[in-house]
């Protein structure tokens, strides 16, 4: 039976941007000073903070690969350099094996070497990931003793697998396992996080700490949720989901339990009062959405360096909502908002647009669509559908205009209902550099909106959203008194069909099984099918679900198949 010590360690969850091995490096010193001056012996940092995740076919370009390795190297000199050489380092990089394929790799840095590496075994490939695609396997636990303590390392799929390198590290008798994670957010992700380790510290009869990254890329948002178990899988410590910060803790473990790979240090540390860093609360199911969208969009701003963003204001709830989460994500001074009425529009169009506008304090002017729509009809000699979705094209050259004109970003209004029944103008409302909401159903929509305008009213704010853009009847108002339920059905109903035959990926047996209308099912089915190519097309956009359109959902547009 091993003794038992105290070991102080700092788990960093920060946000990297992907390619810029500088400006990662400099994060990853001064998370070093930060956890030097708080008195931890070793830092964790997330997946492959020094070159960003996901990296994608970046990792099949040589000159990055060795870029990222050099990096490496450059980083542990830094830190010595910098006074911090005797903590140990773990950190997350692109290296390469043997015969030069691409590997996720955890370097662990000492006093101005690369003293390990570790290599992950689990290479995902499902939903947003397609790891095994990429990269090549390590094939080799690791353990390594800091102040006595025997260390195992494993890398984020690692742990969601069964056997493999944690079972080997189970047998090997480790005091602590240390798991760098590139983790993206998705509703209840949280709580299978927080099962898997607690099984894991479980099986392995150690604490296991889960280091998080946070930020957005793409289409996916981190949201950190870094946890620290104890052996028999009690939380110790959780950070707040989608704050960059550094968590510091001290942990109970057992001393020279196993026979370690590398010792980098044998004398255990002294005993002295430890610190705990507490358990953050869970944030509520509308208030993370909430805080992946506006971070999602954040990032996706700030990182392809636009000044500013512009949308559509119909006076709807959704350009209502999007102008919401942009006003929160860079200010509402960089947000425009345009309001496009033509002669369908209604009165209460522009005085919602309007009201929204004044509720926000963003950028606010009116273009008048009808003389270009008038010129077009007069010229191509449009009617019917055709007409309508004029329109929308028209607003879709106007917004992408002023992009081109000014500078911003274009932003997509377009919802997942939306997006799943092909409800959308190609080249019209469907245009845009990016889409905030592409993974909301409706009705998330109206909920979404609902919590911030309470939010505001808790924090003495004026609610954001005009109660008319929430409670009028949906309408794209591009005929007479045209409503969304003209097309479709009730989205309380849509959305709950959707969720069955997109999320659960059920098809049509398990949505009538769950007791809907055959006619309506078809219908619904039927449209999903054929509008894959306008889904194709349309803006990425932060995923919030386990099914977003993209990566998760890979169907042919061209398909004879289908359920009806």
């Amino acid at each position: 039976m091993s003794d038992t010590g105290q070991i102080r360690i700092a788990l960093a969850q920060i946000n990297p941007t992907v390619g810029d091995l500088r400006k990662n490096s400099d994060l990853v010193s001064k998370y070093a000073f930060d956890a030097a001056n708080a008195g931890a012996v070793v830092v964790v940092y997330p997946e492959m903070i020094l070159t960003g995740y996901p990296v994608e076919d970046l990792a099949n370009r040589a000159s990055f690969r060795k870029s990222s390795i050099a990096a490496v190297s450059e980083l542990a000199i830094r830190i010595n350099n910098e006074g911090n050489g005797d903590l140990t380092l773990l950190v997350g990089y692109l290296g390469e094996s043997d015969t030069g394929r691409p590997q996720n790799c955890v370097a662990i840095i000492y006093r101005g070497e690369v003293v390990a590496t570790y290599i992950k075994h689990h290479l995902p490939n499902y939903g947003v990931f397609d790891e095994y695609r990429t990269f090549a396997p390590g094939n080799h636990s690791l353990v390594i003793r800091v102040c006595g303590v025997d260390i195992g390392v494993a890398i984020c799929e690692d742990i969601w697998q069964s056997g493999g390198p944690v079972a080997e590290l189970a047998k090997r008798n480790i005091g602590l396992l240390l798991v760098p994670n590139g983790s993206p957010f998705e509703l209840n992700k949280d709580d299978a996080r927080l099962a898997l380790v607690q099984k894991r510290a479980m099986e392995i009869g150690a604490p296991l700490a889960y280091v998080n990254m946070t930020g957005g890329q793409d289409d996916l948002v981190f949201d950190g949720d870094t946890i620290v178990t104890s052996q028999t899988g009690q939380i110790i410590a959780r950070a707040p989901q989608f704050e960059d910060g550094l968590m510091v803790i001290d942990l109970d473990v057992k001393l020279a339990s196993s026979d370690p790979d590398l010792i980098i240090s044998n004398p255990p540390i002294l005993k002295y009062k430890k610190i705990t860093a507490g358990v953050a609360r869970r944030l509520g199911d509308l208030e993370q959405i909430w805080q992946g969208l506006v971070i999602g969009l954040r990032d996706y701003v700030e990182k392809n360096n636009f000044k500013s963003v512009v949308l559509g204001l119909s006076g709807g709830i959704d350009s209502a909502l999007v102008a919401a989460l942009a006003a929160d994500a860079i200010g509402a001074n960089r947000v425009h908002g345009i309001a496009m009425p033509s002669k369908f529009s209604s009165e209460h169009s522009l005085s919602d647009a309007k009201a929204l506008a004044i509720n926000i304090g963003l950028n606010y002017r009116i273009i008048d669509i009808q003389p270009m729509v008038s010129n077009f009809i007069e010229n191509l000699h449009l009617a019917g559908l055709a007409e309508e979705n004029l329109q929308a094209r028209v607003r879709g050259v106007t917004l992408m205009g002023l992009s081109n004109q000014e500078g911003h970003l274009v932003l997509a209004t377009g919802n997942k209902s939306e997006l799943a029944v092909g409800y959308s103008t190609m080249y019209g409302d469907a245009v845009g550099g990016f889409a905030p909401i592409k993974d909301l159903y409706k009705t998330q929509v109206w909920q979404l909106a609902k919590w911030r305008n309470d939010l505001a009213i808790l924090q003495g704010e004026v609610p954001p959203i005009p109660e008319n853009s929430i409670n009028k009847e949906p309408s794209a108002e591009l005929r007479p008194d045209q409503k969304d339920s003209d097309s479709l059905p009730d989205y309380k109903v849509l959305d709950q069909i959707l969720q069955i035959y997109i999320d659960q990926d059920g098809g049509r047996p398990a949505a009538l099984a769950a007791g809907f209308n055959p006619a309506v099912v078809d219908k619904v089915v039927g449209l999903v099918d054929r509008a894959e190519y306008k889904r194709r097309q349309y803006p990425p956009g932060t995923k919030i679900s386990n099914r977003a359109f993209g990566k998760d959902r890979r169907l042919p547009i061209t398909s004879h198949w289908n359920e009806s």
